[in-house]
């Protein structure tokens, strides 16, 4: 043990072998460095641990060049999303359009008037690059954006009920994945939260009832991750505009989830809320999300009352949750496209939800084509159902054509971890026992990386 010790190289001696040299060309020296010292403090534990009897140079390299690649690995890869679930929000929900894109790496590769008005070249607020724009589409007499609608959820509390009493109906206080309930939000703010209802059943009149000298706000918030049917009743938001009309210096705030810009029936998407027409029924603050049915960047976006914004805009935690250029660049564009003729051909997700099922079956179809023409791989075609995800409209189903994959080697949870470490990553869904890739959620430009990914597999 005590020679194999003596023997072992010593940090110089390895960064002068020709694969460590030709690595340190393009790795930070103390990055090859620390590598190496890791490698050979485990090699000296394994030799006092008796594990190894003998020391191999080459070896050696090889694992310093594992460990430099491991110091630069990431989780974050790029993705084919081929789950159905469009919006999912392990995958990072809406793609990006485009044009969002664009903006972001204009605006971020250099020095941008976040906070400057360059016609008078005073300091001016980040909301202002797109404000008229929200407020032009959705309504309202103010808007602010901030991180994500959690962050909207919290900053709205704390401005107007910061020390006094938010009623909601006890049905509506969700959780909004990842464990995040919507009673901790509220808490966070400062806010003293009162239920009031029954899980299932929740009228005006229990508002009505509720409301003290300590009210502040009534809240309805968009079970969008959940429904409860049957025996069941819910308060709409003309009621709680009704009730709060009744008492000075009440607000009526909406939360409502996804933020759908126009009617999505058309999509198979029904009973979405829109921010306009709670709005228009009298809501002093909407909230929603930019990156769901928008599909936008990752924002919460606030509308409402000048009055109730600008107590929210002045508010300490904006700045907290404020937006970083390049969000608000993405954002600002995603609103010009719907400015503009036919957001539905450039807006990514209503891309994916508007192609037609034949579409997806002519796809589905030369795609199971293409892999059947693979050694080990059978394909065939299904049509199937999928959902929208990102927590909304969890009941209803969107029509989609599948592709189900069957490999002679490999189970399908092998074959499906196999597409994971493609490149791009592949996801699917395991369904009865078969994997599929499902195209509602697929852009047709990346089916032909599918079959890359796949004869890649074979010839490994």
């Amino acid at each position: 043990m005590n020679d194999l010790l003596r023997n072992i190289p010593s940090v110089t001696e390895l960064l002068d072998a020709p694969a460590i040299k030709e690595l340190a060309v393009s790795i930070h020296n103390d990055v090859v460095v620390e590598s190496a010292r890791i490698v050979l403090e485990k090699l000296r534990s394994d030799i006092r641990a008796q594990n190894i009897h003998e020391i191999n140079h080459k070896d050696l390299i090889g694992e310093i060049v594992n460990q430099v690649s491991q110091a630069f690995y990431s989780p974050l890869k790029s993705c084919i999303n081929a789950t159905g679930i469009i919006l999912h929000t392990g995958l990072g929900r809406a793609p990006l359009a485009a044009e969002a894109v664009q903006a972001m790496a204009a605006v971020g590769q250099g020095y941008s008037s976040v906070e400057i008005n360059l016609q008078s070249g005073k300091r001016s607020q980040r909301v202002e690059a797109v404000e008229q724009k929200l407020l032009r589409l959705f309504g309202g007499e103010a808007a602010a954006v901030v991180n994500n609608n959690a962050g909207a959820t919290m900053l709205a509390l704390a401005a107007l009920s910061t020390g006094k009493e938010t009623i909601v109906s006890r049905g509506e206080l969700v959780e909004i994945g990842g464990s995040f309930r919507m009673p901790d939000v509220m808490k966070m703010s400062q806010a003293t939260l009162k239920e009031v209802g029954t899980t299932n059943k929740t009228r005006a009149i229990d508002y009505e009832d509720a409301i003290s000298e300590q009210t502040a706000v009534l809240m309805k918030v968009h079970c969008s991750n959940y429904q409860i049917t049957g025996f069941s009743q819910a308060t709409s938001i003309e009621e709680l505009v009704e009730v709060a009309s009744r008492h000075e210096h009440i607000y009526v705030v909406d939360d409502i989830g996804s933020g759908a810009l126009y009617d999505y029936s058309k999509f198979g998407i029904l009973d979405e809320p829109l921010p306009a027409q709670s709005l228009e029924s009298g809501a002093d603050v909407v909230l929603f999300s930019g990156d769901k049915l928008l599909g936008g960047p990752q924002c919460g976006i606030i509308l409402g009352s000048k009055q109730a914004l600008e107590r929210i805009s002045k508010h300490p935690m904006m700045r907290a949750l404020r937006l970083d250029k390049t969000i608000l660049a993405a954002l600002n564009a995603t609103l010009d496209i719907y400015l503009s003729p036919a957001p539905a051909e450039r807006i990514p997700v209503l891309q994916l939800l508007s192609e037609s099922l034949e579409s997806l079956r002519d796809r589905a179809e030369a795609l199971a084509a293409k892999l059947n023409e693979l050694a080990g791989i059978s394909a065939s075609t299904n049509e199937d159902i999928t959902y929208l995800g990102g927590g909304s409209v969890p009941t209803q189903e969107i029509k989609t054509w599948t592709v189900a994959i069957h490999h002679d080697q490999l189970s399908d949870d092998r074959l499906s971890a196999a597409l994971r470490s493609a490149e791009p990553a592949i996801l699917g869904r395991i369904r009865q026992d078969e994997f599929h890739l499902d195209l509602r959620s697929v852009f047709s430009s990346q089916d032909q990386q599918i079959i890359q990914a796949m004869e890649t597999l074979i010839l490994n």
